[in-house]
């Protein structure tokens, strides 16, 4: 059945929606044999409770059964989920006090499925202070996540970004976080894209003078790091990093944009994986990363490749908000009973941008019951007086 869906100029379009899914549903059972040419992270969104008498002001309320289902969900298809990351939940709504219940629930359910699970540590119960007052907070998040049994991410922090005057600062600040983590970390370096606040990030605006004090860092201790997520969305810039870290350190991809090729690689070397966009694409990418385990690059990009349109569409400028796409298209796929948001953000993209996502979705398969996206699909355009 035909559905007609707006454009941004006002006009409406006609569009005939797939019949047949191209991947499991919720709660389908584990789908084939473990990944193993690359580690490959989703960072996964949270569920909100819809019932819950909360402002956009206020802190998160979460609907847990839901939230936790959605990670047995990425489990289930092999890949790892990256918990409590910085723009995939906070910072825009879930307080530390929600993150840190978050990832402990998590890292429990993870102890009872077997699933890998790597946690994000920042100083967001801080807004500012002294680098001391910032390398109290991280120090408080790392314990935390280590103490549960799950891997530390050292996020960025807006509160050293605001504090830091130099790259000796950051030098100093992650150091001692190095020397003191019970286990190899990863180390995140989150652009201004996703975060205007981290403009200058490792003491510079300018790339090359970051990256030399980023990689500063990691030579200094590279028993410490286990890896390093790139989230710059520049792909030559991510190879040209890649290629200049220590024996041992791995490279995962935060670029949603380039993907494909970046996890592909090439004859000198390739990228893990942690990645928004993989919250919406689980099934599809597990696939296409179990193809990659063959040596098939062609077969891995041949499936993954056309996912880039959507990644693109929902991580476009203001790309911070790519979030209310990710969740949108989980309600679309029934992994959540309704589309509502921390902080009010399901009303952060646009209702053409929503039937562009869902359009672009339901062409590649990713609802396991097509008549559900569509009957849901419908139900939001009559929400906002678009009759079909």
């Amino acid at each position: 059945m035909t559905i007609r869906l707006p454009a941004a100029d006002g006009t409406l379009r006609a569009y005939e929606p797939r019949t047949g899914p191209r991947v499991p549903g919720p709660g389908a059972a584990p789908q084939g044999a473990p990944l193993t040419s690359r580690t490959v992270f989703a960072a996964a969104h949270v569920v909100a409770d819809p019932y819950a008498d909360v402002s956009p002001d206020s802190p998160a309320a979460l609907d847990w059964d839901a939230t936790l289902a959605f990670r047995r969900h990425l489990w289930s298809h092999g890949l790892g989920v990256a918990e409590a990351m910085d723009t995939a939940q906070r910072g825009m709504g879930l307080d530390w006090a929600a993150a840190a219940e978050l990832i402990r629930r998590s890292a429990a359910e993870a102890r009872s499925v077997g699933g890998r699970l790597a946690c994000g540590a920042g100083t967001d119960q801080i807004t500012g202070g002294t680098l001391a007052e910032v390398r109290r907070a991280y120090e408080e998040q790392l314990a935390l996540v280590e103490d549960c049994g799950a891997q530390a991410i050292l996020m960025a922090s807006r509160a050293l970004a605001a504090t830091a005057r130099s790259a000796e600062d950051y030098l100093e600040v992650y150091g001692h976080l190095l020397r003191q983590a019970a286990g190899p970390v990863i180390l995140h370096w989150l652009g201004p894209v996703f975060d205007p606040a981290l403009e200058g990030y490792w003491g510079s605006s300018d790339l090359d003078t970051a990256t030399g004090t980023f990689l500063e860092l990691i030579a200094a201790h590279p028993a410490k790091v286990d890896g390093v997520k790139i989230s710059l969305l520049d792909a030559g810039r991510e190879i040209g990093l890649r290629r200049r870290l220590p024996r041992g350190v791995r490279c995962y991809t935060g670029d949603d944009f380039h993907y494909p090729e970046l996890i592909a690689g090439d004859e000198r070397g390739f990228s893990h994986a942690l990645l928004g966009v993989l919250d919406p694409l689980g099934p599809l990418a597990a696939e296409a990363v179990r193809i990659l385990d063959t040596g098939d690059t062609a077969g891995f990009r041949a499936l993954l490749d056309p996912t880039v349109a959507l990644a693109r569409h929902l991580f476009q400028a203001p790309t911070r908000f790519y979030k209310t796409g990710v969740v949108f298209l989980a309600w679309l796929a029934g992994h959540q009973s309704h589309f509502t948001m921390p902080g009010g953000l399901q009303s952060a993209r646009s209702l053409p941008h929503m039937a562009r996502a869902y359009e672009l979705a339901d062409g590649l398969g990713l609802f396991p019951d097509p008549e559900l996206a569509q009957e849901r699909m419908r139900t939001l355009l009559s929400l906002y007086g678009v009759d079909q």
